[in-house]
């Protein structure tokens, strides 16, 4: 196996023969192993164990047998102990979930701090097969079919060609020693279900259920490319613009496929949605309907998709003092503000508004618009809503939740990149100009 995994690190990793790496390790036959043949390779590395403290006296006993490993292989040891099961409980998370979101997180600061390029983990065919049917019992989409990557980010699985066989075969004939978690016989989990009483049935049924596995995995990768092709197009053909306040896209490009739902799927897959008969329907829904998800909306406005984050626009109201208005900049959430005295107004633009000084109260205020606000639209007779101004102005739910307005004891002098008012707008009498402007 040496020879075999020699071979793949000059054909699929070469740059690890060079680098500073960290090898993740529980103490198990995977990556003791993995450990041993990095050092047969005369790598670069140091080794980064787990104690999740969740099995006792038998968790500390595999942490006291990776530093005892590190001494026989003569490399580092870093050693990170964590309360997993008050971390599950806070963050509410399964043990499992919880303990992945603190080895990676971990990892990633490791490698981060002490400049290890490459974080290598055991992972191997088994584990891809395991990880597919998992993934296959739970409901997925392609991408969930394509097997765990050799590379994602820093983190590389150089074991994904080998079998556990291969791997405790090679332990065995070299005398590695290795420890056995005692909470990989129970049942208790879907993975250890999957591995003890589904999978020796299928190899039983086919006893080069791996190879076939990999070849059938190659051929969804194939596919996942053509898809990704496939995607991209629509993508660059449907999407209008890419905002703080979301990407647009077209509805019109989605109805042009022959599988609306399979575009919005891939789409928008990673943006936590599950409703896609709703998101569908989005396609022919009125203005302003929308699809929650825990993390975003997509938004129907006339002709267009909006995706965008839950609004969270909670930013308290900005006070601009006299001297602040005085100094000629003010820097806000939403952009910097320009404010000059000028002898001359010019036309307002929705960026740039001219007022009549002494008719302002300090400190103004700049806030987000509320139900009730009332203004005088400059150019226009009487006052309006400005909820019925921005619906007749024909904004999206997105860009009224981002209105914002500029206000005079609590008189509104401007809303924000839209429309000034009339009362506070210069005139023949007008003694000092205010020349507002947005950038």
């Amino acid at each position: 196996m040496l020879d075999a995994f020699k071979t793949q690190i000059k054909l699929r990793f070469a740059y690890l023969q060079q680098a500073r790496i960290v090898i993740a390790i529980s103490g198990g036959v995977d990556s003791v192993v993995l450990a041993y043949l990095c050092k047969g390779l005369k790598l670069n590395f140091a080794l980064a164990h787990c104690n999740f403290n969740l099995r006792g006296d038998e968790s500390n006993a595999d942490e006291d047998f990776v530093l005892e490993l590190g001494e026989h292989l003569d490399v580092e040891v870093f050693i990170q102990n964590f309360d997993t099961q008050a971390y599950a409980d806070e963050h509410k998370r399964s043990i499992q979930m919880a303990a992945r979101e603190l080895r990676y997180n971990w990892f990633s600061e490791l490698a981060k701090q002490l400049h290890f390029a490459y974080i290598l983990t055991a992972h191997h065919a088994d584990d891809n097969l395991e990880t597919f049917l998992i993934n296959f019992t739970r409901g997925t989409g392609l991408n969930g079919l394509t097997g765990i990557p050799e590379i994602n980010d820093n983190v590389v699985r150089p074991l994904l060609k080998f079998s556990r066989e291969q791997i405790e075969d090679y332990a065995k004939t070299n005398d590695i020693e290795w420890r056995e978690d005692s909470s990989n016989s129970s049942r208790k989990y879907l993975r250890n279900k999957l591995r003890h009483e589904l999978v020796p049935i299928l190899k039983e049924i086919n006893p080069q259920l791996l190879d076939s596995f990999q070849s059938t995995l190659n051929n969804l990768n194939d596919t996942a490319d053509i898809v990704e092709e496939s995607l991209n197009a629509v993508a660059k053909r449907a999407i209008v613009s890419i905002g703080k306040n979301g990407i647009t896209y077209k509805v019109s490009e989605f109805k042009k496929v022959n599988n609306p739902k399979a575009y919005l799927f891939e789409m928008f897959k990673d943006y936590g949605f599950t409703e896609w008969k709703d998101i569908l329907n989005l396609l022919d829904a009125e203005t302003g309907k929308y699809v929650k998800s825990h993390t975003h909306r997509l938004i129907k406005h006339r002709e267009f998709l909006i995706l965008t984050l839950h609004n969270s626009n909670t930013l308290d109201a900005i006070a601009l003092s006299a001297n602040e208005v005085q100094s000629g900049k003010c820097e806000t959430s939403i952009g910097n503000f320009f404010f000059n005295e000028v002898n001359v107004g010019l036309k307002n633009s929705k960026d740039c508004i001219y007022v009549d000084k002494d008719k302002l109260s300090f400190p103004l205020e700049l806030r987000v618009w509320r139900n009730g606000d009332m203004f005088y639209p400059l150019g226009m007779k009487g006052k309006k809503r400005v909820s019925k101004y921005l619906k007749d102005e024909k904004l999206s739910v997105v860009e009224k939740e981002n209105t914002w307005v500029l206000t005079s004891e609590d008189k509104i002098i401007w809303v924000v990149g839209l429309r000034a008012d009339n009362q506070f707008k210069v005139t023949g009498d007008t003694k000092q100009i205010l020349k507002i402007e947005l950038s």
